[in-house]
């Protein structure tokens, strides 16, 4: 598995066997093209038939068990067990740089200051330098007894001679005491002794240079740089304390590549500048998110996370072990998961929030960024991809670190503290609410639709040209009944203003009858459960006073739409009716104003063409117009005017309704004192308070 996700990348972490499988061996011919021997054409079955492979020849026979295939991702996962390698002397405090260099002939150079391989005779094989065992042997390395790494990522010995064994060329350098010692391997095999090439001044650590085996990769496959660029930030991110210098041939890099020739990879902060990096621009529930360290008891290790919650762009969970990435999370991520909701439920039981008991782990972390890098003494991992942390007692040492801090963090900064909880409980009652919500088909032959009764619904059948009208009250319900063509529009009469859905809970959402009376009429669902195709109507109109209550109420019922049913608006289905707020009779004549400036320019054409009597009337509401001036003034097709509600800006929208719909009134005093601010008195004039 590989990816990118921000600036943070993780490597060909995935587990398979390329096509090869016990059964490949046990259906030899009909699955390969081994010719059996005579005894096996017999059926026997001796010990001649037993092969026993040596050295690294188990690891260029079958390599998808050592590196998960033979593809792209495999190729790359050279890279990671070498540089891990370099990583695990850095964490270890040992080595402060690491060079990483992609050749145009297609070699990979990593290179450290750290302490460098061993080159001494190894007691067990005094022929050999514990470098040449470490390469050429599997199982074999200094990271089994705990001695020289408190953790590290490389835990089977097996990585750094695995790519030896799949490499055509390979070069290792160690600089040790001043002196600067090398040998070259190919296939995994020694091609020479290790020669002492002389003093060196300035440099220690060890350099690897390789080159993948084309017998195994095949030609064609190359590595990536912006690839390897990305995995280097990442491994930069996850180790504050080390400093990564890339340098890539530039006839590797294509022009569309932002891919730089050279770099200094360095992040101070850590997973904090990953987290900023990753949301930078996005509106987010809080300022800042949860960041921190904190060690493990017994000195079993550290663990480091940082965490934030945007509103406005997709969420994404990275979970780390020693630096080696963990794609399917494990017993870091579930003490974690259990420490930040045990926190925030005892928060909002603090607080006297008794809806905090009904929110869930997923409530939580589901949308939100999360990095999460643990650095644990023994890890046990399901594979040797390493794809998921297993280790049970991580769960209760990660637990408690984190929620010491995490409880601090809420105690520490109220508001903050308040904004994420109403964020989590409002997730919560939106799980229950889908849990919970059935939806409305339309008429079918087999079964007949269940309507509100204040609806006078339309004839036609098919969405296609029909509207239906939300109208202000009962009396203005009647007229538009009487003056509606029955066979295309709707009617459904709301009583008084309904609720402001932006400030209230899923509870008492539900149990709005203005609400149901919607839900039920429109028969499309809501949120996630919505579907256009099943909408009822063509078109959704919005029929309120020309006054004050009745923008009141428009705006109520835009608020619900957009929270409830946002796809509805970006369909292009929501349209507000524009009846008119004045009458202009004169003789048998009569005309319409919208407002007091068109009602005086209409009085002034009249006085100019004729001297007889003008008759001005203001309609108090819709109620007052008979359903014939409705009818021409607001409903009929030819003589109407609507205005189609869409949605500009996204970010800005969602910011506009929260503040001035949702449940902080000192958002709307602060945007009444800016507004006050920028018109002087005239925008306080014109409030309705």
């Amino acid at each position: 598995m590989s990816g990118v996700v921000g600036n943070l990348y993780y490597v060909g972490l995935s587990y398979k066997f390329a096509g090869e499988t016990m059964a490949d061996d046990l259906f030899a011919s009909a699955g390969t093209n081994r010719p059996l021997s005579s005894k096996a054409k017999d059926g026997d079955y001796t010990a001649q038939d037993i092969e026993v492979l040596e050295g690294l020849e188990p690891v260029r026979r079958r390599p998808g068990m050592y590196i998960g295939g033979t593809d792209e991702n495999a190729l790359h996962h050279l890279v990671a067990e070498v540089f891990d390698n370099s990583m695990d002397e850095a964490v270890a405090g040992f080595a402060s740089r690491i060079e990483l260099e992609l050749s145009v002939d297609g070699m990979v150079t990593v290179r450290d200051n750290g302490r460098g391989i061993p080159i001494d005779p190894h007691p067990r094989f005094p022929d050999k330098s514990a470098l040449e065992v470490i390469l050429t042997t599997l199982h074999s390395g200094g990271k089994f007894g705990g001695e020289a790494y408190e953790t590290s990522g490389g835990l089977h010995g097996v990585g750094i001679s695995v790519v030896n064994a799949l490499t055509d060329h390979l070069r290792v350098e160690v600089a040790r005491d001043k002196k600067l010692w090398a040998q070259e391997y190919s296939r995994g095999l020694a091609v020479a002794p290790l020669a002492n090439e002389g003093v060196v001044s300035n440099r220690r650590g060890t350099s690897i240079s390789f080159h993948p085996d084309p017998e195994i990769f095949g030609e064609k496959l190359k590595f990536k740089p912006d690839r390897l660029y990305q995995f280097a930030r990442s491994k930069a991110y996850l180790y504050k304390g080390v400093e990564i210098r890339w340098v890539c041939a530039p006839e590797l890099l294509s022009e569309k590549s932002s891919t730089p020739e050279k770099d200094i990879i360095h992040f101070p902060n850590g997973l904090e500048d990953f987290l900023n990096a990753s949301i930078e621009g996005a509106a987010t529930v809080i300022p800042q998110g949860f960041v921190g360290e904190s060690p493990l008891v017994d000195n079993m290790g550290r663990i480091e996370w940082a965490i934030h919650w945007p509103l406005t762009k997709e969420g994404f969970i990275h979970t780390f072990c020693n630096t080696v990435p963990t794609p399917q999370g494990g017993t870091h991520e579930s003490g974690f998961r259990t420490a930040i909701l045990k926190g925030l439920r005892e928060y909002g039981e603090r607080v006297g929030n008794k809806k905090a008991a009904t929110i869930t782990g997923e409530d939580i972390l589901n949308g939100s960024c999360l990095i999460i890098s643990l650095f644990y003494r023994e890890p046990q991992f399901q594979g040797q991809t390493k794809e998921k942390l297993v280790s049970q007692q991580v769960t209760r040492l990660v637990e408690n670190a984190v929620r010491d801090r995490f409880d601090n963090w809420l105690s520490m900064n109220p508001d903050v503290s308040n904004d994420l909880l109403e964020f989590v409980i409002s997730r919560a009652e939106e799980r229950i609410r889908r849990k919970n919500l059935k939806d409305v088909n339309r008429k079918g032959v087999v079964q007949k639709l269940r309507l509100p009764g204040k609806l006078a619904d339309c004839s036609q059948e098919n969405q296609e040209g029909t509207e239906v009208f939300l109208v202000e009250g009962d009396s203005a319900g009647g007229s538009a009944k009487q003056g509606r063509d029955r066979k295309t529009q709707a009617i459904l009469p709301l009583k008084g203003k309904i609720l402001n859905v932006a400030s209230a809970t899923s509870d008492k959402i539900r149990a709005n009858q203005e609400i149901k009376d919607m839900l039920l009429a429109l028969g499309c669902g809501t949120r996630d459960y919505y579907d256009d195709a099943a909408l009822r109507y063509e078109r959704v109109i919005i029929m309120t006073d020309a006054d004050v209550d009745g923008a009141h109420i428009a705006a109520l019922l835009m608020t619900f739409f957009y929270q409830e049913m946002p796809d509805l608006i970006r369909n292009g289905h929501l349209y507000l009716a524009q009846p008119p707020l004045f009458r202009v009779t004169q003789g048998a004549k009569t005309f319409y104003a919208m407002d007091e400036e068109e009602r005086d320019g209409i009085v002034a054409r009249l006085t100019k063409a004729s001297r007889k009597k003008i008759e001005l009337g203001r309609f108090k509401g819709l109620g007052e117009m008979t359903p014939s001036q409705l009818k021409e003034t607001t409903m009929n097709h030819s003589t109407r005017c609507l205005l189609k509600v869409g949605i500009s800006d996204e970010v800005e929208v969602k910011e506009r309704v929260n503040q001035l719909m949702g449940k902080k009134p000192e958002l709307r005093f602060k945007f009444i004192r800016e507004q006050t601010q920028l018109q002087d008195d005239a925008f306080l004039a014109s409030l309705d308070v």
